[in-house]
C-alpha cells in the first residue's frame, strides 16, 4: 500500500449529553483535507457506549449530508480521507479502521505507508487473524489490539511504534480517549490545536484554521499526545528527536499552501523556492506564468527575483481533481484536458517562463507545453520547482516506478525534448532545502537522491541515527539513472 492520506480527531471535554459537534467538527476538518485523498472518507464517533460511523466512496462533500452527521453522536472521534492505490478502490478499504475487542473498541485512521506490512501480516495471519482490508490501519489495529490486552494504552501504542517501520501519522480512538502518533522519522505530518471545549489533531493546520482551532505545534518525531475526555493533554516521546525525515514532497506540492508545516509556512517555503528558482535558472523571457494550483507561489517567487511580469496563461477547472493521484495513464491524460484551459490572449506571441511544481512522467508536462504553444506562444521556458525525481516513495505517496519516472532514464536535454520546451531547468536539491528552511539532515530526500530514511530492500539507507551523515549527498542534478 502507497497512500496519501488526510486523517483528524476530534474530543470535547465531559458532554453533556452527547453531541453531534464532534462530527461536524470532523466533517469540515476532512473538507479542508480535501487535497490529500479523494477516492474514500470516514468518520467513526463515540459516545461513551458504541462507535457510529459514515463511510462512503468519493468526496467529502458527497459523503455526508446535514440528517446522517445529525445522527452521528459522541464526544470523541476520528475521520480520514483517502487516496487509493490501483486496485483498492472499495469501501472495505476506508478508513477509519475500527475493532471491537475483549477491552473495549480502538478506531484508526492512518496516513503514510509501512515498509515492513508484508512481514506483519505473515505474522499476524500465522496466528489466526483474518484480514478484510488491504490497509496498514488494519495491521496496526490488530498489533495494538494484542497488546492492549496486556498493557495500558500508551504502552500499548509503544509496543506498536517498535514493530511497525515506515510512515505513519494516526489519529486513535481506545474507549473514548484521543491519542495522537506520528512516526520516529518524522515524514508524515500531523498537528494538534485548540478547539472550543476540546482538542483536535489534524494532517495540516487548514484543517484547524476551518474549524475555529487554534494551532499549538506539530507533533514531534515519535512523540504520542494523549487527549482525555477529561480535558488533560499529555504528550510521551518515544525518541531523542535527534533524528528526522520529514517528506520534501509535501512543501513541494503535497500540503496546502496555507498549510504550517513542522514550523514552515508552506506558501513562504514554495514563493523561496521560486526565488531559487530565477537565480539558478534565468531566462530571457516576456512573461512568468504558473501552472496552476501548485506552481503558483514559486511563480510568483519567480516573478519577483527575476523581476519580469507574472501573467496567468493557464486557467484552472476548480473541479477536477489532481492527475498526479489518479490511478491509471488513460485517466490522467482525460483529466488534464479537462482540468485547464489557456488564456490565449496572455500567450500569444510572448516568450513565457511556465513554473511547475514537478515532472513527473512528463506526460501532463508535454500536454501543457502544447497547449500553450498552440496558444500563440513563442517561447515556452519550463522551470521546475523541484530536482528530478528519479526514484520511487516507499513511505506513503502514490509515485510512479522508475521504469515510469521520466527523470531515471533521460538526461536533463532528453527530457526537455521530450516535453517540447525550448529550455528547461530544474532546482537543485540544495537550493530545495535552502528554500525549505530545514536542515537536510531532517528532511527525507529518497525520491531525489535515492537515500532512504528507513532501510527497504534493494535501495540504500541512512538510517544509523548516530551517524553524522555524511553520505546524505543529494543527486547532482544532470545525473542520469541507466
Amino acid at each position: 500500500m502507497k497512500e496519501e492520506c488526510g486523517v483528524a480527531g476530534v474530543i470535547i471535554h465531559d458532554p453533556a449529553p452527547p453531541t453531534n459537534i464532534v462530527a461536524f467538527k470532523l466533517y469540515y476538518a476532512l473538507y479542508a483535507l480535501q487535497h490529500r485523498g479523494q477516492d474514500s472518507t470516514g468518520i467513526v464517533v463515540f459516545d461513551g457506549t458504541k462507535p457510529r460511523s459514515i463511510k462512503r466512496m468519493g468526496l467529502v462533500s458527497e459523503a455526508y449530508s446535514r440528517d446522517t452527521l445529525q445522527d452521528i453522536v459522541g464526544y470523541v472521534g476520528v475521520g480520514h480521507v483517502r487516496n487509493a492505490t490501483y486496485g483498492t478502490q472499495s469501501i472495505e478499504n476506508c478508513q477509519p479502521f475500527v475493532l471491537n475487542f475483549k477491552g473495549g473498541v480502538i478506531a484508526i485512521s492512518h496516513n503514510g505507508n509501512l515498509v515492513n506490512s508484508a512481514e506483519l501480516k505473515d505474522e499476524l495471519e500465522s496466528e489466526g487473524r483474518i484480514f478484510t482490508t488491504a490497509l496498514d490501519a488494519e495491521i496496526i489495529g490488530l498489533l495494538l489490539v494484542k497488546e492492549l490486552l496486556k498493557l495500558e494504552p500508551v504502552d500499548a501504542i509503544r509496543a506498536v511504534m517498535r514493530r511497525i517501520i515506515g510512515s505513519y501519522a494516526l489519529t486513535i480512538m481506545i474507549n473514548g480517549d484521543l491519542y495522537a502518533v506520528r512516526d520516529p522519522i518524522g515524514n508524515k505530518p500531523i498537528c494538534y490545536g485548540e478547539i472550543e471545549g476540546g482538542y483536535a489533531a489534524v494532517s495540516e493546520s487548514v484543517a484547524l484554521d476551518t474549524i475555529k482551532g487554534k494551532l499549538i505545534r506539530d507533533l514531534k518525531p515519535g512523540e504520542i499526545m494523549i487527549f482525555k475526555k477529561t480535558g488533560e493533554v499529555e504528550s510521551i516521546m518515544t525518541t531523542d528527536d535527534n533524528f528526522a525525515a520529514h517528506c520534501v514532497f509535501e512543501y513541494i506540492y503535497l500540503a496546502r499552501p496555507d498549510s504550517i508545516i513542522d514550523g514552515q509556512l508552506v506558501y513562504a517555503a514554495r514563493e523561496r523556492i521560486g526565488n531559487e528558482l530565477a537565480r539558478e535558472h534565468p531566462a530571457d523571457a516576456d512573461i512568468v506564468s504558473p501552472v496552476p494550483d501548485s506552481g503558483i507561489a514559486a511563480a510568483i517567487g519567480y516573478s519577483r527575483e527575476s523581476e519580469i511580469k507574472y501573467l496567468e496563461g493557464l486557467m484552472k477547472n476548480r473541479y477536477i481533481g489532481r492527475t498526479f493521484i489518479l490511478p491509471h495513464q488513460e485517466m490522467r491524460e482525460m483529466a488534464v484536458r479537462l482540468k485547464m484551459n489557456t488564456i490565449g490572449e496572455n500567450l500569444k506571441d510572448r516568450s513565457v517562463v511556465l513554473v511547475d511544481d514537478s515532472v513527473v512522467r512528463g506526460t501532463t508536462s508535454r500536454r501543457i507545453v502544447d497547449m500553450i504553444k498552440d496558444a500563440g506562444a513563442k517561447e515556452v521556458h519550463l522551470r521546475v520547482a523541484s530536482p528530478p525525481i528519479i526514484a520511487p516513495c516507499y513511505l506513503g505517496i502514490d509515485m510512479p516506478t522508475r521504469a515510469e519516472l521520466i527523470a531515471t532514464h533521460k538526461t536533463i536535454d532528453g527530457i526537455c525534448a521530450a516535453v517540447n520546451a525550448d529550455t528547461i531547468g530544474y532546482l537543485s536539491a540544495d537550493g530545495l532545502v535552502k528554500a525549505i528552511g530545514i536542515d537536510k539532515s531532517r528532511l527525507c530526500l529518497g525520491c531525489i537522491n535515492e537515500l532512504y530514511p528507513v532501510p527497504i530492500p534493494g535501495e540504500k539507507c541512512y538510517c544509523d541515527k548516530q551517524s553524522k551523515m555524511d553520505d546524505f549527498v543529494p543527486v547532482e542534478e544532470e545525473k542520469k539513472v541507466e
